[in-house]
């Protein structure tokens, strides 16, 4: 049980709410909004139990969109699944790496990498991609090979810096396997569920999680989930303006995490 006040509780909410938007909108942004709105919107003080109580959080609020996804067609599970496998391997390495540095560095230097994404991605807009790409027998020996370092490098990123890592699993989805980003976000949500599980289980055998900050940021990302799936349909449509939207997102937010990371260290 936490020892938060009321007023923090409600901020945990309204935190889960933006978490929970971003994930359906962009299918990335819940880590690394929730780190920073923990830290510095609800107070809690340890950048690891931080780390870990949103690592939780988002994992289950990724479930839950992706479900929202796939009822929408936006889900690739084949590739997903693929990437998924992959990637724990390097969430679990990453995690257990992640626990031995400094908190605080490691929100900065998220900020810098998130930057350099948004920055990749609004140069090169994925909208259109390769709608009818998916993982069988028949395309596993071409598509494998390229999803497995990806995979296992974004995942190791995704537990070192204690996040779920859409903003990560999204271009690499993209990259590794050519489908159009709306599939992609929907497609990361299972790779975001299944990374943010790893680095939860791995902090919180360390006694790194806050389960009630967890879950009321939980019951606040249920709802704006909602919200973000529908938003993210719209701006497909618009090409470019999923491509447009997530790379403001991640830049905005890397800038916003470096800021606060660099001032708290010195």
């Amino acid at each position: 049980m936490s020892d938060l006040t009321l007023l923090q509780d409600v901020l945990a909410l309204l935190s889960g709410g933006l978490v929970g938007f971003s994930l359906g909108l962009v299918g990335g942004g819940g880590s690394v909004l929730a780190v920073p709105l923990l830290v510095y919107v609800v107070g809690v003080k340890d950048p690891h139990v931080a780390i870990g109580t949103s690592a939780l959080a988002v994992a289950v609020s990724a479930a839950i969109n992706l479900v929202t996804h796939f009822r929408k067609g936006n889900v690739k599970f084949g590739c997903a699944a693929a990437f998924a496998v992959f990637g724990i391997i390097g969430a679990a390495l990453g995690s257990t790496a992640g626990k031995a540095f400094d908190g605080q560095s490691l929100l900065a230097l998220f900020g810098v990498v998130m930057i350099v994404v948004g920055l990749t991605m609004a140069r090169k807009p994925a909208e259109v991609g390769r709608p009818d790409i998916h993982l069988d027998r028949t395309t596993a020996a071409s598509l494998l090979p390229r999803i497995a370092p990806v995979a296992l490098g974004v995942g190791f990123m995704a537990g070192f810096f204690g996040i779920g890592g859409g903003f990560l699993i999204v271009p690499g989805l993209v990259i590794s396997t050519g489908m159009p980003l709306l599939n992609a976000v929907g497609s990361s949500l299972l790779s975001v569920t299944t990374f943010g599980l790893t680095t939860a289980g791995n902090y919180a055998l360390s006694g790194l999680v806050d389960w009630w900050v967890a879950g009321l940021l939980i019951v606040g990302g249920a709802v704006g989930g909602l919200g973000g799936v529908a938003v993210s349909r719209t701006l497909a449509a618009r090409k470019p303006g999923l491509s447009y939207a997530f790379a403001a997102i991640v830049i905005v937010v890397g800038i916003y995490v470096v800021w606060r990371g660099i001032d708290v260290l010195f």
